[in-house]
Order: structure tokens, then C-alpha cells, then sequence
């Protein structure tokens, strides 16, 4: 799969990971970012930044013969369609999670990339967190885990009349943020059911929520039993971000960045600085894999699994049961 530099590049979307992944492949002298599609008035504003061609229309740029990789950050929605042309059009890809908002057209996508071994990439830089790394370290310390706790609140007040705030674009709240459900299965391994209850809220629905509650409950096939919490909006008045995981013999919990390793001899203090510098990790993670045949840090399966348990969380909320995975 080795390639040569330069790297061509096309990025998909305008928005703040969209120009932040223009700015880090630029940086790289093994890399051209040849063009960037997206709203035009903004596109045309990076592309001139950049000194790169732009297009009013994805649809033009991916069939551009002269381009190695398309990065797709863009409308979860549109996720889905520009992979499938990219790749049928023999380009690698980077998509920022989700893969796309189906179960059956991620593992299609899948099948295509490998059948034509192509790279298909799909980001998940909480993976290269300090805290999802320092809780995965500290795991062994504390015996069997039985019970996981990983809640997100994000009070936005009032709530912005964007994309990410309407369902149909931003699609199912764990499907969107599969990054929740992924970095539990990455450290637990395979969910056997999925109990989930899904609440909007908002004077404009179904077009759009002013705010959004999803709750689900995991079992894990070694007996571990997890509790997820996604929610934001403008009915929060306090943040979240926490994670904690109760084993038999100790328990790790963060609240942030700032956490700590609980057994019988005490406590040790896991103090994750602040999250910085991820999207650079992860682009530089895809040149090495592509120019140099280094191995990524995350793969397409583990994410498509990810997506297959919240696609169940989905089908959970949606019929009021518990749904086997």
C-alpha cells in the first residue's frame, strides 16, 4: 500500500476539524492538499489560506485523477456517500466518525475498501486520549470490572441552529458519538444487549432539538454491566465528563482530565493533561501508514463494531426493549 511523496490530498468539509486537518497536512512537506470541497463561501476563504483549489461540490473533487486520499469532515449524514465514491473511485480515506449512520452500509464500505485494498480510516482520536490511555494502564490493577460509568453533558445555551443539533443530519446521538460506545469496547470487548432510552426536546422538532438526553445500558458478554450518558443542550446548566470503572479489586475514576487509581493500599493519582494535539496524531498516524507502511492505531472492524452496538442502542430506543447484539 506504500505510496510515494508527495502525499495528494482532498479534503471534504469546513468546519473547525475539516481546517484543522488542511492546516496539519499542509504543514507536512510530504503532503499537497490539492483542493477542498464544502460551503463556498468558507471553502473559497481555507482554499485561498491554503493556497489550494476549491470546489462548491464534494462530488467534483473525489473524482479528481490526481488525488491519493479524501478526508471526509462533514455532515455525519453525508459521511456514507462520499466514502463510497471515493473509494470506488481508487482513493484512500480518512472519515471522521461516524463511518456513516448505517450498520449495513458501514460493512459495505468495509468489503469495498478491502476489495480494493484501499485504506479506509476512521478516526477516533479519543483512542490516543491521555485518559482513555492512562484508565486502559491502570485496568489490570483492578481485578475484574463489573461496573463502567461514562457520562458527557455539554450545556449550550442557547442551543445553535446548526447541523449537529438537527436528527436527521447528525443522525442517532450514540451513533453520532460512537466514540462512547468505542472506547468501552475497545477496553471491554463484545456487548451481548443493549438497553437504551432516547429524549428530545425543542419547540422546532423534528427538525431540530434544543436539547437531547440518550441513556444506554451495555452488558458485556464477561458480565461487566455499563452505563453511558450522552447529553446536551439548553435544559443543562452543569458540564460532564466523566468516566469511572468499578472492578474487584479497585476502581479508576476520572471527572476530566483529573483522576485516580483506587485499591486497598490507596489512592495514586491519573493526571491526563488537557487533550491537545489528537488531530495531529491521527494525521500524522495516516501519512506514516501510507508513506512508510506503519500500522494505525485504530482499524475498520473495531469501529464497525462499535457502530453495530450503537446502531442496537438505536433500535433499543426506538422499540422501548432490550435488544441482543
Amino acid at each position: 500500500m506504500n505510496l510515494t511523496s508527495p502525499l495528494r490530498v482532498g479534503i471534504v468539509g469546513t468546519g473547525f476539524a475539516a481546517k484543522t486537518r488542511t492546516e496539519l497536512f499542509s504543514q507536512d512537506q510530504r503532503v499537497q492538499v490539492k483542493g477542498i470541497a464544502g460551503n463556498w463561501d468558507r471553502v473559497q476563504a481555507i482554499a485561498q489560506e491554503f493556497n489550494t483549489k476549491a470546489y462548491e461540490f464534494w462530488s467534483e473533487l473525489v473524482i479528481q485523477p490526481d488525488l491519493d486520499v479524501i478526508v471526509v469532515s462533514t455532515v455525519n449524514r453525508e459521511h456514507g456517500a462520499i466514502v463510497r465514491q471515493a473509494l470506488n473511485t481508487g482513493k484512500h480515506v480518512v472519515v471522521e466518525y461516524p463511518l456513516c449512520l448505517g450498520l449495513a452500509e458501514a460493512k459495505s464500505l468495509v468489503e469495498l475498501a478491502n476489495h480494493k485494498d484501499l485504506m479506509l480510516h476512521i478516526e477516533h482520536i479519543e483512542l490516543l486520549g491521555k485518559v482513555h490511555l492512562l484508565a486502559a494502564q491502570a485496568l489490570p490493577t483492578i481485578g475484574e470490572p463489573y461496573y463502567i460509568r461514562y457520562a458527557t453533558t455539554t450545556p449550550q445555551c442557547p442551543a445553535p441552529d446548526k447541523w449537529t443539533y438537527m436528527p436527521e443530519l447528525f443522525g442517532f446521538p450514540l451513533v453520532a458519538a460512537t466514540s462512547r460506545i468505542h472506547r468501552l469496547t475497545a477496553m471491554f470487548g463484545k456487548v451481548s444487549s443493549v438497553t437504551c432510552q432516547l429524549s428530545y426536546l425543542g419547540d422546532d422538532l423534528p427538525r431540530r432539538f434544543s436539547s437531547c438526553i440518550c441513556n444506554a445500558q451495555l452488558k458485556f458478554t464477561n458480565g461487566a454491566i455499563a452505563d453511558v450518558s450522552y447529553k446536551k443542550g439548553e435544559s443543562f446548566w452543569t458540564s460532564e465528563r466523566s468516566l469511572e470503572i468499578q472492578g474487584t479489586k479497585g476502581a479508576i475514576v476520572f471527572a476530566a482530565d483529573s483522576g485516580k487509581l483506587i485499591t486497598v493500599d490507596g489512592e495514586v493519582p491519573l493526571i491526563a493533561e488537557a487533550p491537545k494535539g489528537l488531530f495531529k496524531q491521527d494525521t500524522q498516524n495516516v501519512i506514516d501508514h501510507l508513506l512508510d507502511g506503519k500500522p494505525l492505531y485504530t482499524n475498520a472492524d473495531s469501529a464497525v463494531y462499535a457502530l453495530a452496538v450503537a446502531c442496537a442502542a438505536e433500535k433499543s430506543a426506538a422499540l422501548g426493549q432490550t435488544v441482543i447484539v
